[in-house]
């Protein structure tokens, strides 16, 4: 291909992989659909096949998308039991293709983002499959973040309160519509941050979609997605997996696309209960992070929203992100209720 790929000069890269001796051949990329965030290609020379990781066209947050960060975590992790690809190279000067970008080894395996991409797993295969994931994020949350040269990878002193104020000022920015029950959330969240457990490396975003399965063998081959990664609460990504596992509905969901409903597929008390066995993490404070992560999403889908209204996003689904809003501010009002009950 040539240098017209969208975000990607497959020339300017090509002489500066030669560069660092990794060149072995004419090179050849091609977009990967399907991210939202930062952009994801194939590359390839005809003997090295990678994985180029770059931020979204015209970001301006550098912080938000920072390609060093996600090439400093993969590669602190590749010692340990959490599967990540190989890095291979880190570049941090614009002028190669317009952005900084990292490349990491090209990991065979399939996410799974729907019903579509479940429908060969037998039920045995399904529950192992479920089981392998909640064990990768126990084995996340056991690495020690010094052991690995991340001991200052964030600042885990506040994580939480700097959470629920940080997706306030988000919410706040994305107005365009009464939202029934947001505020109220938020401030019942914002009254009654629990102190974190322990200091763990987080992922940020993890879910079943933002990993590698493969099926010859079984098993989960790489987690991705690292973007939003950092030292902070576990049970923050323990939350957050469990929205994404269940959803708001039980049918057709929009959230989890059905996946979670794959037979086979545990439930989310099942897999908690896993998690616990694995950290030996009390989480019985586990209710109040649910209702962070619902809040956490329905901000980012308002978020969405507003773009869509404003004509600043393009493409097939946008019009339908609005309506799961609601929802989700009512999933996260019963669970931060029940925390209060309890």
């Amino acid at each position: 291909m040539t240098g017209e790929l969208p975000g990607l000069d497959t020339e300017t890269l090509a002489k500066h992989l030669d560069a660092a001796g990794l060149l072995a051949g004419p090179l050849a990329a091609e977009l990967i659909p399907g991210g939202r965030s930062n952009l994801t290609y194939r590359v390839s020379d005809g003997t090295h096949n990678w994985v180029l990781r770059r931020p979204p066209l015209g970001h301006v947050l550098a912080t938000a998308h920072d390609m060093g960060r996600e090439f400093r975590v993969i590669s602190a992790l590749a010692p340990t039991k959490v599967p990540v690809p190989k890095t291979e190279l880190f570049c941090g000067d614009d002028s190669v293709i317009g952005a900084p970008f990292y490349l990491m080894e090209r990991v065979d395996g399939t996410p799974m983002r729907s019903r579509a991409d479940t429908t060969g797993l037998s039920e045995a295969q399904a529950a192992q499959v479920a089981d392998d994931l909640i064990d990768v994020l126990a084995e996340l949350h056991e690495v020690d973040p010094n052991a690995v040269g991340l001991g200052d990878f964030g600042r885990p002193e506040g994580f939480m309160n700097r959470q629920v104020a940080r997706w306030r000022k988000q919410l706040d920015a994305s107005r365009s519509r009464d939202l029934p029950g947001i505020d109220d959330l938020h401030a019942r969240l914002a009254a009654t941050v629990p102190t974190a457990p322990r200091t763990t490396i987080v992922h940020g975003d993890y879910r079943l979609d933002n990993v590698l399965v493969t099926t010859e063998p079984l098993g989960i081959s790489a987690v991705l997605d690292w973007e939003m990664s950092t030292l902070g609460d576990p049970l923050s990504d323990l939350g957050l997996f469990v929205v994404y596992w269940e959803g708001v509905s039980q049918a057709d969901d929009p959230i989890t696309n059905g996946v979670s409903l794959t037979p086979g597929f545990p439930t989310i008390d099942t897999l908690v209960e896993r998690y616990t066995r694995r950290t030996g993490l009390d989480v019985t404070g586990l209710g109040w992070y649910v209702a962070f992560a619902y809040f956490k999403l329905a901000v980012i889908l308002e978020g969405i929203h507003y773009r869509f209204v404003q004509g600043g996003t393009v493409g097939a689904g946008f019009e339908r992100i609005g309506a799961l809003v609601g929802p989700l501010v009512e999933h996260g009002a019963a669970a931060v209720a029940a925390v209060k009950e309890d």
